[in-house]
């Protein structure tokens, strides 16, 4: 179980007021939108329970936030994500500041602005988090969810994310039934989670066929369409060349296709191409890629939920959830 360190609660509140926690919270932040009896019994079960916000002194913020914090904002999941925990904050009635990792996350400086800017609770998103940064903010009694971290601390971290794994399987699957053997494949950053599981989901699919892993139809790079490009470049210049090529992000496919444009060859009727991700531009590429998307906004929701969740002292059930992904087939792909 992962829970949050024994304090009152608006949890606690909420269960003898026989009220939700987002009234509660209402009323905390001086809302007028709560009913004057039921206002009144919550001020006086907080005054009982000696509720106090969390901040310097104890001193009460004008309104409760909560931070999203971003490695950086460049890749077009992040506003998907970003729209769905600004859709379960407002429903929590709490506020929401965004931001980026610092450049020196490691020190305790950034627990301690986050405690001082009143944050109850922190989203970290694609960023990586090791055990020293995650004492430092438990000590400063803010909780933190992660989705996708490059990596976790330990296994009581509480995360979302999707099935990478089971999406790396069918993006595989789905070139098998089409006939492919030679399948390429284009690896994210060595060590990234995600990464890591959509390898394996590769490998799974080709073990279950009775197909071995060719470490010669593998590259790998970053998630971007340059390195897409490159590795692209390198897999179709071999002798002989993969049929299909499935890259570890749609930013590496779009670089893909581009690679085999450049090399005169057609796609999906010389090379068949499949991302992971399903960002808007996987719909408008030429030709339309197929891809395993991702439900990056319900990924946001989850997480602020599960955030506010441990900012009233509840209990999780488990510290990891993983959300479903789908293989998405357009235009890509096609038979070997």
């Amino acid at each position: 179980m992962t829970r949050e360190p024994q304090r009152a609660t608006l949890a606690a509140v909420a269960r003898e007021a026989g009220v939700s926690v987002p009234t509660v919270s209402k009323v905390v932040n001086g809302r007028t939108d709560v009913a004057s009896e039921t206002r009144r019994r919550i001020e006086a079960l907080l005054v009982r329970h000696g509720y106090v916000a969390r901040g310097l002194g104890g001193a009460q913020p004008a309104t409760r936030t909560v931070e999203v914090v971003f490695d950086a904002m460049r890749t077009p999941n992040n506003l998907d994500i970003l729209f769905g925990a600004l859709e379960a904050a407002a429903a929590g009635g709490v506020e929401v500041v965004v931001g980026t990792v610092p450049e020196d996350p490691l020190g305790a400086a950034w627990a301690r602005r986050m405690a001082a800017a009143h944050r109850e609770g922190l989203i970290l998103v694609t960023s990586e988090i090791n055990s020293r940064q995650w004492r430092q903010f438990a000590e400063q009694r803010i909780p933190v969810v992660a989705i996708d971290p490059i990596n976790l601390p330990g296994p009581d971290v509480p995360s979302v994310g999707a099935t990478n794994f089971n999406g790396g399987m069918a993006a595989t699957d789905h070139l098998l039934d089409l006939g492919h053997r030679r399948i390429g494949f284009i690896e994210g950053p060595t060590g990234a989670m995600v990464a890591v599981a959509r390898l394996h989901g590769y490998h799974a699919a080709l073990a279950q066929r009775g197909l071995t892993s060719d470490p010669a139809l593998m590259a790998a790079g970053p998630f971007t369409f340059e390195a897409g490009f490159a590795a692209a470049l390198d897999l179709l210049g071999r002798t002989p060349r993969p049929t299909a090529l499935f890259a570890s992000n749609d930013g590496q496919a779009l670089g893909a296709i581009e690679a085999a444009r450049t090399l005169g060859l057609r796609v999906p009727e010389d090379v068949s191409v499949v991302g992971f991700d399903d960002i808007n531009a996987a719909r408008w590429s030429a030709p339309p890629l197929t891809t395993v998307r991702q439900p990056f906004a319900e990924m946001g929701r989850v997480a602020m939920r599960r955030l506010l969740r441990l900012i009233a002292g509840e209990e999780l059930a488990s510290p990891r959830v993983e959300l479903a992904t789908q293989l998405i087939v357009r235009k890509s792909t096609a038979a070997a």
